[in-house]
């Protein structure tokens, strides 16, 4: 019998690759039908790129300093997903924004995890502007990609308490941990087959998902779970 295909995915990164590295290991313990097609890094000292290396997956770095504009960064980019061929595009802390021409081709195959609780706080610096405006909720939002920023069709949220003694760096922590829960676990389920993109609506088992898939921070971490409302 032949073995289960899995989906081919490309993970692209700018910084550390924690999630990438999350992502990796729930694709090589078998916890979600994919595999690690490409790392690409846009940023030659990040730390993830040797992260990727030292588990063997395919790694390169395309540093868009190293071209004349946006337009020919992503064209270098766009060759180099082509090549892999990867399925699905997951971004992961890549903190360069994609142009419209960019994201089309790739409309329902592109995902982001981004670290607040969309549509509140997109952009940078979210750990801190959530503390500066006392926000008693805090968290992370796996979305799909499109040309607006941050602003796709959001696909599950992690969801955490604000403590009194919460400073960015706990934030950060605590975010990290919800992202590396909930990023592989959308990915399963695209991987599956289960999850689409229909517009601006996203599909889960074929049918509208109301609302985003939701899980908190205190939530058994095999349990996934849809939204009371959804």
């Amino acid at each position: 019998m032949s073995e289960p295909r899995t989906l081919p995915i490309a993970i692209l990164i700018s910084g550390e690759g924690s999630n990438m590295l999350a992502i990796a290991q729930a694709c090589a313990q078998g916890r979600i039908g994919a595999r690690v097609a490409s790392v690409i890094c846009d940023r030659v000292e990040a730390g993830g790129i040797a992260r990727a290396k030292n588990l063997g997956l395919a790694a390169q770095v395309i540093a868009a300093r190293e071209y004349p504009d946006r337009v020919a960064f992503e064209a270098a980019l766009q060759a180099a997903l082509a090549r892999s061929g990867a399925e699905l595009v997951a971004l992961a802390g890549f903190m360069r924004i994609l142009s419209g021409p960019f994201v089309q081709p790739y409309a329902g195959r592109i995902l982001n995890i981004h670290p607040s609780l969309l549509p509140r706080y997109p952009g940078l610096n979210t750990h801190r502007r959530v503390l500066q405006a006392r926000e008693r909720e805090h968290g992370a939002s796996v979305h799909f990609v499109t040309k607006q920023l941050d602003g796709g069709p959001v696909i599950c949220q992690g969801r955490l308490a604000v403590h009194r003694e919460d400073t960015v760096e706990s934030l950060t922590g605590r975010v990290h941990r919800l992202e590396h829960r909930i990023y592989p676990r959308v990915i399963g389920l695209f991987s599956a087959g289960r999850l689409a993109l229909r517009g601006s609506a996203v599909l889960l088992d074929g049918q509208p998902l109301n609302a985003p898939l939701q899980e908190n921070e205190e939530d058994d971490p095999g349990l996934i779970r849809a939204d009371a409302s959804a």
